[in-house]
């Protein structure tokens, strides 16, 4: 049987703001490294941590993170920062494990404030495009 309904899109119509604007909300995260008395083997500091915000990691100054652990906790990023479901895994697990088996490290994300972005901020069509958000703040 084939379902006529495309799960892709959920029928929900883009969100508008009041100026007009299409857009969408992303989380900003908070990922931190947390061992919970488990031993690390890579470099993981308790308590080290880094900021999503759009599409940038953030860093303070002095805290840094082992590239390879870091492999494993870049693809969930952008999907923590969507909404989802209060039923979907994404929603309530919150640690990732270092991808080293004798490692005891994790990163735990956690999701903070709410960002908006709009869709010709976004894009990269070139009919749809407007200045790029992280430029938005410079002078024309």
């Amino acid at each position: 049987m084939v379902d006529e309904h495309d799960d892709r899109h959920d029928d929900r119509e883009d969100e508008v703001r009041s100026d007009g604007e299409n857009g969408f909300w992303l989380y900003d995260l908070k990922v931190e490294t947390v061992l919970d008395g488990r031993t690390p083997v890579c470099r993981h500091i308790e308590g080290e941590s880094f900021a999503v915000e759009g599409e940038a990691l953030v860093f303070a100054e002095g805290q840094r993170v082992s590239m390879y652990a870091m492999a494993a906790v870049l693809p969930f990023l952008p999907a923590k920062q969507r909404e989802t479901s209060a039923s979907d895994w994404m929603t309530t697990d919150a640690e990732i494990a270092c991808p080293d088996p004798h490692c005891g490290g994790r990163f735990r994300i956690s999701r903070a404030g709410k960002r908006w972005f709009t869709h010709a901020e976004t894009t990269g069509l070139p009919d749809a495009r407007s200045k790029p958000y992280w430029r938005k703040d410079e002078a024309e």
